[in-house]
């Protein structure tokens, strides 16, 4: 694994992009993606894992092209392959039926509703991308403790490895 990717897909241009500005914190250490709907974030996942890297997060849109940012994040976490990927719906369109089943059937983790605040969309960013890696068994902690909650890294590590 080089890298954890954080994919962002959103169809419009200008929240595309101050999404991307609002992420900036977490660029020395995660790699950034957009995608404008489900076909172009389906590409972007399959480039990400033919890199050798992997999604930590995705920041979905609900209203898209096509397919709903619902649709596919449903369809990701019913393939087990990317069941551990940190889901948040970043929408100011989902109704509470589409909020409902993105919880139930997309394991959703988290909602932000449009539109955001910056300082709050980092940190829901953070709180996600610390507990993607305080879950993952075969990510060392240590070189995120500056971007992450640091703390929380810290106590992973003290507690050294997990022996059954």
């Amino acid at each position: 694994m080089n890298a954890i990717a954080i994919l962002s897909i959103e169809d419009e241009p200008e929240v595309r992009e101050a999404i991307r500005r609002d992420l900036r914190p977490f660029e020395t250490k995660f790699r950034i993606e957009a995608a404008e709907d489900v076909a172009d974030a389906r590409e972007a996942l399959a480039q990400i894992e033919d890199d050798g890297d992997r999604v930590g997060l995705i920041l979905a849109d609900h209203r898209l092209p096509g397919e709903t940012g619902v649709d596919f994040l449903t369809q990701l976490h019913g393939d087990g392959e990317h069941a551990a990927v940190r889901k948040v719906l970043l929408t100011g369109q989902a109704d509470q039926q589409d909020t409902i089943r993105a919880i139930n059937e997309g394991g959703l983790h988290h909602y932000v509703a449009k539109p955001w605040q910056a300082e709050a969309l980092v940190k829901v960013v953070r709180d996600e991308l610390t507990e993607y890696v305080l879950r993952a068994e075969d990510i060392d902690p240590m070189p995120y403790v500056a971007v992450l909650d640091g703390p929380r890294l810290l106590e992973k590590i003290s507690r050294g490895p997990r022996i059954d």
